[in-house]
């Protein structure tokens, strides 16, 4: 695997490869030939146009097969945006791409230069060079959002409302034809919680999930396809900032599905929790033995302002326990936070869960490269986690993490978190002196 840094390249294998961006971003697409012009609008590819010949967009992963693309096409551009509108990407976690070819291989990774207050990043160009393609890693950042990239490519865009055929937006809420929203809704509003709103992606994923289950003929996070159900709602396009699931066997209808979640405590507490906004629901009973498999999921979309709260809370608690120790209180660190967010976004972009990353690096490694220059580095993760108190809370009774937490030479910290993943939440703590 590849390595690249802005300008590097490397060339590509025939066939089909697939470039993927988890987290909180929208991936697009422009095909142009070798004057940078695209020949229409079906030459963007976006959320509102996911595919055309040779190149497909599901989720957050584009898929690219050069030989199909139209008469003409020399390069594929392969740009990202915030997928909350109005968010610049520094507010964000740091995005990663990762290029994959025929049979899944790694062929490269870039992590470009963090953005600041771009609202659109390109991150790489698939384009032709003699007899084959190569990929080149780019980082050019555009401040003035989609239209303006738009317009520099030759997408005709109008004045008055340019952000209505190329901005992403929440796709509309599925049919309902089971009744299961008032049914939830009826619940919640008995708990004093506000209504859910059904989301298209979330259903997408929990049928994904289900089908994966009733085929495999058992319940679990992880399907036999070795895809949790995290990963399904990333895939689908949904980013979180927190999610909840119930994955059950047996009721026959969605009355019957709601009433056994409210029978026990932890399923009651998630159908409740006021913090959810949206939910998806799919069941599918399995071929030979006849149960059915349901899933439903509960999410909180992704906002930089909740990202904000949530490192903030982290923070808050955590300090809490160094003042009931006699210790000063941590300040946030900048530079350890970018640090912090950047290793909780690998972990979810490349599924692993380690203090060290795939290719040898260290927490004090990675402080160093994003500009700390503090004399000690400490770190604490954590994953599956649902929320500041609960990671906190766990943190404190493991030894280890405690001893961090609670370490008298340390005077600054920095917070990571990113959704998606086997595990579904990711956090970061790293702590400087």
């Amino acid at each position: 695997m590849s390595e690249l840094v802005p300008g590097g390249n490397v060339p590509l294998p025939g066939g089909a490869v697939a470039v993927r961006v988890p987290g909180p971003f929208d991936v697009s697409a422009l095909i142009t030939d070798d004057g940078g012009k695209v020949r229409g609008d079906a030459d963007f590819v976006f959320y509102n146009q996911p595919a055309v010949p040779g190149a497909r967009l599901h989720g957050d992963t584009l898929t690219v097969d050069p030989e199909r693309l139209r008469p003409g096409a020399t390069r594929v551009t392969v740009a990202i945006s915030p997928a909350d509108p109005g968010t610049s990407l520094g507010a964000l976690p740091a995005p990663t791409l990762q290029v994959t070819g025929p049979g899944g291989r790694t062929l490269a990774r870039f992590a470009p230069p963090r953005p600041r207050q771009e609202t659109v990043l390109l991150l790489a160009e698939l384009y032709r060079r003699g007899g084959g393609w190569k990929l080149r890693a780019l980082g050019q950042g555009y401040a003035d959002g989609l239209a303006g990239l738009a317009r520099d490519f030759g997408v005709d865009v109008t004045d008055d409302a340019p952000t209505t055929a190329l901005s992403p937006s929440t796709p509309p809420p599925p049919p309902d034809p089971d009744g299961f929203a008032g049914l939830v809704n009826s619940a919640r509003a008995r708990a004093g919680s506000p209504p859910v709103t059904l989301d298209a992606r979330l259903c997408s994923a929990a049928r994904a999930h289900a089908t994966a289950m009733a085929a495999a003929g058992r319940l679990g996070v992880e399907g036999r396809d070795g895809v949790s159900v995290h990963q399904r709602v990333t895939a689908a396009g949904y980013a979180y900032l927190t999610i909840g699931e119930h994955l059950v066997s047996g009721p026959r209808t969605p009355a019957d599905f709601v009433d056994y979640c409210l029978r026990t405590d932890q399923a009651r507490r998630t159908l409740h929790d006021p913090v959810f906004t949206h939910a998806g629901l799919a069941y599918v009973p399995a071929a030979h033995s006849g149960d059915v498999y349901w899933t439903a999921l509960w999410a909180r979309p992704f906002s930089a302002g909740d990202l904000a709260r949530t490192t903030g809370e982290v923070v808050d608690l955590t300090n809490r326990e160094r003042a009931r120790a006699g210790l000063r209180p941590l300040s946030v660190d900048p530079v350890l936070t970018t640090a912090a967010q950047a290793h909780s976004a690998d972990m979810v972009a490349r599924a692993f869960y380690s203090h060290t990353s795939p290719e040898g690096t260290q927490p004090w490694d990675r402080a160093a490269a994003a500009g700390s220059r503090r004399r000690s580095i400490g770190e604490n993760i954590a994953c599956g986690q649902r929320s500041p108190a609960e990671v906190v809370e766990g943190w404190m009774n493991s030894p280890g993490h405690r001893a961090n937490i609670l370490k008298r030479d340390f005077t600054h910290i920095g917070i990571g978190f990113a959704g998606g993943g086997p595990a579904g939440t990711y956090w970061t703590q790293l702590f400087g002196a």
